[in-house]
């Protein structure tokens, strides 16, 4: 009888005891690693910083994770039950964007290359900065360092744009009672994910015309592809559901993109700003993590571990943004068919 007022089964408490267990255990495990870890180069203002950050982050998503854990395991098992029907879907929704059109999938590619070849001109023919110096004092030819930049921007802006009208767009979906919505948002994500990986196989053509030789380095742009991925999905799934009641979240996200990109360091290095207090801020923004990972990847050969309290960060702030994004879906989706 209490098993069936509590909703679970004998198996189901068990599994569920096992799974907090092993998150208690995991928290407890980085919070030690925060609290050992020690970076020489930075000093002790800028250490205690990240590991107040560090242990705030980490703390709320563990009470965020024990606290609504029944709630926050219906997401990921509709969305791995549906995982055929979600690439299905994707393939048909990127088929769809160019359907009539005479060069098709080709205009996904086409607006990405002309903007870099614009800044391209810009910053280099106009204003003559031919490169750029790397932190380890490598000159990298500017194009190059602006592309690897541009290219995990392109797919956050995408990702995020398409995402978050996903509910709108496919309405007559969320009408249906046995179509399980919580896919609609990901498979936007995914349709953007195919231009990525083509512009992606663009920045790797243009380093190797550069002079840089491929290396085993390059595997991290998985890492960095499947980080991003993540991130923006689980923004993605409070940006739509909001969307749906609050239609100018749309205009206001596209201002806020054009924002972010001069703050992120893609047009700039953020070693220009090492003595400046803004720097905190800039690295605050996890886009700043993805975007000099592909560079840490591809040109200064570092390892994602190499930047701890970073790769920490963006963890952290990664999990708290799903959690969060697939609450606020659930809670709202019930009036989704009312007012689309």
């Amino acid at each position: 009888m209490n098993s069936k007022k509590n909703g679970l089964s004998p198996a189901q408490k068990k599994r569920k005891r096992h799974i907090l267990t092993a998150v208690f255990v995991a928290a407890a495990f980085l919070g030690l690693l925060i609290a050992l870890h020690n970076n020489p180069l930075d000093d002790s203002g800028t250490v205690r910083l990240k590991k107040t950050c560090g242990y705030l982050l980490l703390g709320t998503s563990v009470v965020l994770i024990c606290g609504t854990y029944d709630k926050l395991l219906v997401l990921p098992k509709e969305l791995w039950q549906s995982r055929r029907l979600i690439w299905r879907l994707a393939k048909n929704d990127f088929r769809k964007r160019y359907a009539g059109s005479i060069f098709g999938a080709v205009w996904a590619m086409i607006p990405p290359i002309v903007t870099v070849i614009m800044y391209w001109v810009v910053f280099d023919r106009i204003f003559g900065q031919h490169t750029i110096q790397l932190a380890n004092g490598e000159e990298l030819p500017y194009v190059v360092f602006l592309t690897a930049g541009l290219v995990p921007w392109f797919f956050f802006s995408d990702a995020l744009n398409s995402g978050t009208a996903s509910l709108l767009e496919y309405n007559y979906l969320v009408k249906k009672v046995v179509f399980k919505i919580s896919v609609l948002p990901i498979i936007k994500i995914i349709a953007a994910l195919f231009t990525h990986l083509f512009f992606t196989a663009i920045l790797l053509v243009i380093a190797v015309i550069a002079g840089y030789e491929p290396s085993i380095y390059w595997i991290q742009l998985i890492y960095y592809t499947a980080a991003e991925f993540l991130f923006v999905l689980g923004l993605c799934y409070a940006t739509c559901a909001i969307t749906v009641f609050f239609r100018d979240l749309q205009q206001i996200i596209g201002i806020v993109l054009q924002v972010g990109m001069w703050a992120t360091p893609i047009l700039w290095d953020i070693n220009m700003l090492q003595n400046s207090p803004w720097i905190v801020l800039i690295k605050m923004n996890p886009m700043t993590y993805i975007v000099n990972g592909y560079r840490n990847a591809i040109f200064e050969k570092q390892w994602f571990w190499y930047h701890f309290y970073s790769s920490t960060y963006f963890w952290m702030a990664t999990i708290l943004m799903f959690c969060i994004g697939s609450l606020i879906f659930k809670k709202l989706k019930v009036a989704f068919a009312d007012v689309l």
